[in-house]
């Protein structure tokens, strides 16, 4: 009965060591790979170890990670890449044995082990000691600012920014940012510059600064060629701040573009969801109505409910429906910081109801007017309907001594100005997004042209040497001949 309980033990013991060195193989591979990125100069291998890392999520233990960082401790690293490794594995709370035959650690190599510490610590909620670990491993990049170490440290960023505001301190971590934006800029670190500029613009919304977001916008310029999911992120940004300033326009190009760049699948519907709120509010601010297809979409469906009921109330210019969807939904509208641009809508729904009858009646008294509209009086719907006239949303005429509205004739579309502009506006997309598909081309290096001259001389080399093979036959064909008249 012992043996077979101390058998099992074993065995489960052995178990778990086996998992722990396949884990700490896997890491070894990882960083061999990251290495040979870095010796080689190219950042696609360092993507590629980024991937295997974050696939590596889950099976992270912080044991392993701590042997890994023991290996690459040694009094050859450098002063800020030697304190970062210490401050991993005070950290994680390990102490491993000390490794005599330590190899020499990459800046790169210190962040990426430092990075496994925060995503192991962020997913077990030690949110003190992520900051504390964050904090330290930004004072590495500043001491070598090169091409391989950009991908890497605009992920420490990233979840830099992140400790800070799941611990509810954003504001105390928008220092840093500032002047780590301003250093890659100067160093041309364009992933890292595109990545803190979305995390100050982040840090900005989430306090209501909308002035100093949007001069931050206007002194700083977003890389041409940086990641999609960036760049959606920063257009969504973007969107949401030209909305909040009125400029509903630029916020619909902004918007549209960010629901373009992002990917279409699972894993980013979430941001899907929250750039198609702002998107159907802004459609309703410039008066114009989404169309049904957008909210039948299975991942929209159920998230935009509460606008679609909006969009029915504003589409018919009913005031009190509207007042009723905003009242029943206030509490979601809250939550998705969209309430401010919502009240902003009664106006349009009057207008909308302004145009609906303006349609349906080619003359209507401004009595009639108020009760349908149930405005307080009729000196408030002459206001409105004077000022519809003027913004031209109704082509009308005010008769003040009778009290009522005379509706104009209705022309043909096609005699206005109308479908000139809609075209415009088409072939300006579509030139914008022919460029910007020449733009995100990519070309190869020049590599590949000495492999094709290497190439060529072969081909050059057998060429001549099959000539030389042919003259030799026809030499002693020849002799052959010879010999023959001799006999």
């Amino acid at each position: 009965m012992s043996n077979s309980t101390t058998t099992s033990m074993e065995v489960e013991v052995s178990s778990e060591q086996k998992q722990a060195e396949t884990r700490r193989i896997l890491l070894e591979g990882t960083i061999k790979f990251l290495q040979r990125g870095i010796a080689a100069a190219e950042t696609h291998y360092v993507y590629r170890a980024l991937r295997s890392a974050f696939a590596l999520r889950k099976r992270l233990q912080p044991d392993v990670i701590a042997e890994i960082v023991a290996a690459y401790s040694s009094s050859a690293n450098s002063q800020s890449v030697q304190s970062c490794l210490k401050s991993v594995l005070e950290c994680l709370q390990q102490s491993p044995a000390e490794n005599t035959a330590a190899g020499v650690c990459e800046p790169e190599v210190c962040l990426f082990l430092g990075l496994l510490a925060m995503l192991y610590l962020l997913d077990n909620s030690h949110l003190e000691r992520g900051v504390e670990l964050s904090n330290a491993l930004i004072s590495v990049i500043p001491t070598a600012q090169r091409r391989t170490l950009d991908p890497i440290s605009s992920r420490v960023f990233f979840y830099f920014s992140r400790f800070f505001e799941v611990a509810d301190r954003l504001s105390d971590a928008r220092p840093a940012l500032l002047s780590a934006l301003q250093a890659a800029t100067l160093a041309g670190m364009k992933e890292t510059k595109a990545m803190l500029l979305t995390l100050l613009l982040r840090n900005y919304l989430h306090y209501k600064l909308y002035d100093q977001a949007e001069r931050l916008t206007a002194k700083s310029s977003f890389p041409v060629d940086a990641p999609n999911n960036l760049l959606a992120r920063y257009l969504y940004y973007m969107g949401y701040i030209e909305a909040i300033q009125l400029n509903y326009s630029q916020a619909q190009t902004h918007l549209l573009e960010a629901t373009r760049k992002a990917p279409s699948n699972a894993a980013t519907a979430g941001f899907q969801q929250t750039v198609h709120k702002i998107y159907v509010i802004v459609e309703l601010l410039m008066g114009n109505i989404p169309e049904r297809s957008l909210f039948r979409v299975p991942t929209l469906k159920k998230p935009l409910l509460p606008y679609l009921e909006l969009a029915q109330a504003v589409r018919v210019g009913d005031l009190n429906k509207f007042q009723e969807v905003v009242s029943k939904y206030q509490d979601r509208f809250l939550k998705d910081s969209v309430l401010i641009l919502i009240q902003r809508l009664r106006h349009n729904v009057i207008k909308a109801g302004i145009r609906s009858i303006s349609t349906a009646y080619s003359r209507i008294s401004l009595r009639d007017i108020c009760l349908k509209l149930h405005l307080d009086s009729e000196e408030d719907a002459e206001y409105i309907v004077a000022k519809a006239i003027r913004d031209g949303v109704i082509d009308a005429t005010i008769d003040h001594e009778k009290g009522f509205v005379q509706s104009a004739d209705v022309h043909n579309v096609y005699e206005t100005s109308d479908p000139q502009y809609a075209f415009d506006k088409r072939i300006t997309f579509c030139l914008g997004m022919y460029n910007d598909s020449v733009k995100s081309m990519r070309y190869p290096g020049s590599d590949h042209r000495k492999e094709l001259a290497s190439a060529i001389e072969a081909i050059k080399r057998e060429r001549e040497l099959a000539q030389e093979l042919e003259n030799d036959d026809y030499d002693g064909d020849s002799d052959e001949d010879a010999m023959d008249e001799d006999l």
